[in-house]
């Protein structure tokens, strides 16, 4: 029983990762996701911050202090001192305590332009976060395609190496029976040890990849991964109908922002222009020992004191400061715009540039899967001609290398056209959409 139950889970298929899998796996644990997202929660708060400076601030407040001469508890009008001018509490030591409450009723628009230009702060962070998101997917997917193409190497590589190793066999069995020289089983053997070690070169190139797979998604191991299905059409991009999607790109959406905010700082700046007005309050108690001259002496008095008032104040002249700070913001916006100019032309390179390396890799893919076809059957003519003794064991080597290369040619090109394809969805920003719909 207990070999019927080991001989069914041998037979079961180890587990596999896809590529969907470890984009996921990549988004929980990339650092670069959660630096993006702390970023993103700094500016959430910076925003929450101007938004409450708004409305001021209550603090509470207390102090003591000696004077040298009694003072009364609170300031006294001459009718009160003449009323009762010996009832008059008063003090050395002064304590206070109290609530204080200030709140800018008037900046000069200042409050608001900051919150404005936080929430835009917040709005940049978000579509950073979603491109770098879109980044990680593609460098994910990269790797991913990388090692899928080298295992595909590797298979076609390890039957390389056997008919190599066949191909020396019949040399041999030539050498021996005296109908070819010593000469070919040499250069038989050369070219396969030759080969043999380039095979063990593509599994260490598997490995490091492997390795960088999974450092980059935060696991200790990528495993075996499963095959990703790839279609080749001739691409039917136009620039025109990619650029005009251009606006709801986020990295335009980022550069706009920019603009938009450099604006607010500029509108921000001029409010130093206006008057600054602010309501200020106090409502509290002063205590203090009355002072041994008061005929209450060794008592201890308390007086309420409350006060409202607002304060207003206009900065006539500061010698270019506010003007130097104005024409500062004005540069900013102007360098604003000019990236956001640029962020435009340098996307339609990107666009013109995976549009061109999708349109090389197919007409390379076909190509090389023409030239498969004909070192195939050049393989097979040399095969016939070196075993009549028409060509020589050079001819022969040299075909059976050229059916390899255009072998790897071809399952390189595949795997380039779709990381082409990748990359135009990175670009297009629906990399992450566009792998959990396949």
């Amino acid at each position: 029983m207990k070999r019927i139950i080991l001989f069914v889970f041998m037979s079961v298929p180890l587990f596999s990762m896809t590529l969907d899998g470890l984009i996921d796996q990549a988004m929980k644990h990339s650092s670069v996701i959660k630096q993006s997202q702390a970023q993103m929660a700094l500016m959430k708060q910076k925003k929450a911050q101007a938004q409450a400076d708004r409305f001021g601030s209550i603090d509470l407040v207390g102090s003591f202090t000696h004077y040298n001469l009694p003072r009364t508890l609170a300031p006294l009008t001459p009718a009160v001192m003449a009323t009762d001018p010996e009832g008059v509490a008063t003090t050395k030591d002064l304590y206070s305590t109290g609530v204080v409450y200030s709140v800018p009723l008037f900046t000069g628009f200042a409050q608001t332009r900051e919150v404005e230009m936080s929430a835009l702060s917040e709005s940049v962070a978000q579509s950073k976060l979603m491109l770098t998101k879109e980044q990680l997917a593609y460098n994910v997917a990269s790797l991913y395609l990388s090692i899928l193409a080298l295992e595909e190497m590797k298979q076609a590589q390890a039957k390389h190496v056997e008919a190599l190793k066949r191909l020396r066999s019949v040399v041999a069995t030539a050498v021996d029976l005296g109908k070819k020289a010593q000469i070919d089983l040499l250069k038989a053997e050369k070219d396969l040890y030759a080969n043999i070690s380039y095979y063990e070169v593509i599994k260490s190139n598997i490995e490091m990849t492997k390795a960088s797979l999974a450092s980059l998604v935060g696991i200790d191991d990528v495993g075996r991964l499963q095959r990703v299905k790839v279609t080749l059409k001739r691409p039917r991009y136009t620039i025109s109908t990619l650029m005009a999607r251009a606006s709801e790109l986020n990295r335009m959406k980022i550069a706009q922002y920019n603009v938009k905010r450099a604006d607010k700082g500029v509108e921000k700046s001029r409010a130093s222009l206006y008057p600054q007005v602010v309501l200020n309050s106090y409502y509290g108690y002063n205590y203090g020992e009355n002072d041994p001259t008061n005929p209450k002496s060794g008592e201890w008095d308390s007086e309420k004191n409350w006060q409202v008032g607002v304060n207003a104040q206009w900065k006539v002249f500061d010698f270019g400061k506010r003007s130097a700070a104005i024409e500062q913001a004005k540069i900013a916006k102007m360098q604003a715009q000019t990236d956001k100019e640029q962020t435009l032309r340098e996307l339609k390179k990107l666009l013109i540039e995976a549009r061109e390396k999708m349109v090389q890799a197919y007409a390379n893919y076909r190509g090389d899967t023409k030239q498969l076809q004909l070192a195939q059957k050049s393989e097979k003519i040399e095969r016939v001609r070196y075993k009549n003794g028409v060509s020589t064991i050079n001819d022969l080597l040299y075909a059976v290398a050229q059916t390899q290369l255009a072998r790897a040619k071809k399952i390189e090109s595949k795997y380039n056209y779709q990381k082409a394809k990748f990359y135009m969805d990175y670009l297009l920003e629906q990399g992450i959409s566009s792998h959990h719909a396949e």
